[in-house]
């Protein structure tokens, strides 16, 4: 390991929040393939990226059962998928400065590698693997939170605003009946810019919700709620 790798290395320990005792774990972590195929014999991230996703989801998962003891599994399943996506784990590695440190082939170098979301999302989840066989589950967890803690309080304040009634319903009518549920517009009235539609829910032949909407989406949205409700009753 050249001294100036070394030194980003030494910088990069100190953002992500863990010293490595065997440095050349982060040094896989962050190869990416088209290096290690200019140099046959260096082991590139892929393994450890798949190792990491695991990982990564598990931890994430934990901290969203912690943090939103009342969300429902279709919700937590959602902020899950929202917080590890492609994007997300592209922009905290970006912030933690990982495109500087990675190792990458000279065709990948003038594409641009440095800032692919792809290659970006990749590396973080290796160094998440890295972690955790350098310190086991106790340093990847202490890891996670430390970056995705200030992600997880952001998703408290929105309050589920975003939740899909709809994917709840249909996870819910699965598992108790074997079916989905089925969606019909009954109605839709005012004028064309300003229409409101009628929706409503059939699930195992009972009429079990209704809702109404500018959108049908919308629409459908409320009476998937309204459904929920119902079978709570």
């Amino acid at each position: 390991m050249n001294d100036i790798f070394s030194d980003k290395y030494a910088s990069l320990e100190k953002i992500i929040g863990h010293q490595f005792s065997d440095r050349s774990l982060l040094e896989e972590a962050l190869t990416h393939r088209s290096r290690s195929n200019e140099l046959p014999g260096l082991s590139d991230n892929q393994r450890l990226e798949f190792f990491g996703d695991s990982i990564l989801g598990f931890l994430v998962s934990h901290l969203l059962f912690d943090a939103f003891p009342q969300a429902r599994e279709g919700e937590l399943t959602s902020m899950r998928a929202s917080l590890v996506d492609e994007s997300s784990l592209a922009a905290i590695a970006s912030s933690l400065g990982i495109g500087s440190c990675l190792q990458l082939g000279k065709g990948e170098e003038k594409g641009g590698g440095r800032k692919k979301k792809s290659i970006l999302s990749d590396a973080f989840e290796a160094v998440i693997a890295a972690v955790y066989l350098d310190g086991g589950v106790t340093a990847a967890r202490e890891v996670v939170q430390r970056h995705f803690s200030p992600l997880v309080q952001g998703l408290a304040v929105s309050s589920f605003s975003s939740t899909d009634y709809k994917t709840l319903l249909q996870e819910y009518t699965q598992s108790r009946f074997g079916s989905t549920p089925s969606y019909s517009v009954t109605g839709s009235q005012g004028p064309d810019h300003a229409r409101v539609f009628t929706v409503t829910v059939i699930v195992n032949s009972e009429l079990c919700g209704k809702g109404e909407g500018s959108r049908k989406k919308d629409a459908e949205q409320a009476a998937a709620r309204e459904a929920l409700e119902f079978f709570k009753r």
